[in-house]
């Protein structure tokens, strides 16, 4: 862990790059907020621009994917234009190293609008401030992935916690329908 903080830390510091700094310093203390392990995070990140980077490879702008890893499991969301992209893309994605699962969540359909995609970071953000604001769900454990309309809640947590982050994302206006992809401590 120490080689890796070094790693991240002194190419930034030789270069005079503040920005940089300051960017990882703010991740650590994200990720020091997080109940995930420091090695979950990372690997989540990591995953995410694998699996992203991969996708994009191979099918450039015919697909709309968005990946997003929570403790090693792997949320797909977005358009496909058929099956078969569907499962190569899940195929794509099992394939990055540490992935533990995947949720395919992918529609086969024309890629969503800008406008879409407009409203659904509109119902993120609006939850995500709900929860700043709520006393029974930790704001930073529960992470909140939109699409369509359809609202995707990831985390580590309680099932308190859980049903309480799920009744807040299904009050928000605009919210189709709430998935529950948790881990659960209790």
């Amino acid at each position: 862990m120490r080689k890796l903080f070094l790693i991240f830390l002194i190419p930034p510091l030789l270069s005079g790059c503040f920005p940089v700094v300051a960017t990882g310093v703010g991740a650590g203390t994200l990720m020091a907020a997080d109940r995930r392990t420091s090695g979950a995070y990372i690997d989540d990140e990591a995953i995410e621009l694998k699996a992203s980077h991969r996708i994009s490879d191979e099918f450039k702008d015919k697909v709309h994917v968005n990946v997003t890893s929570y403790n090693r499991s792997v949320l797909l969301t977005g358009e496909v234009p058929s099956e078969a992209v569907k499962q190569r893309v899940e195929q794509i994605a099992r394939s990055v190293e540490n992935v533990r699962s995947i949720s395919d969540e992918l529609a086969i359909m024309e890629s969503s609008s800008l406008g879409s995609r407009s409203d659904d970071i509109l119902i993120t953000t609006k939850i995500k401030g709900q929860f700043l604001s709520s006393k029974t769900v930790p704001a930073n454990v529960v992470k909140v992935v939109t699409e369509r309309g359809v609202v995707y809640l990831m985390g580590i947590v309680s099932h308190k916690e859980g049903d309480a982050a799920a009744q807040m994302a299904s009050t928000t206006n605009g919210v189709q329908k709430v998935v529950k992809l948790f881990e659960y401590t209790d």
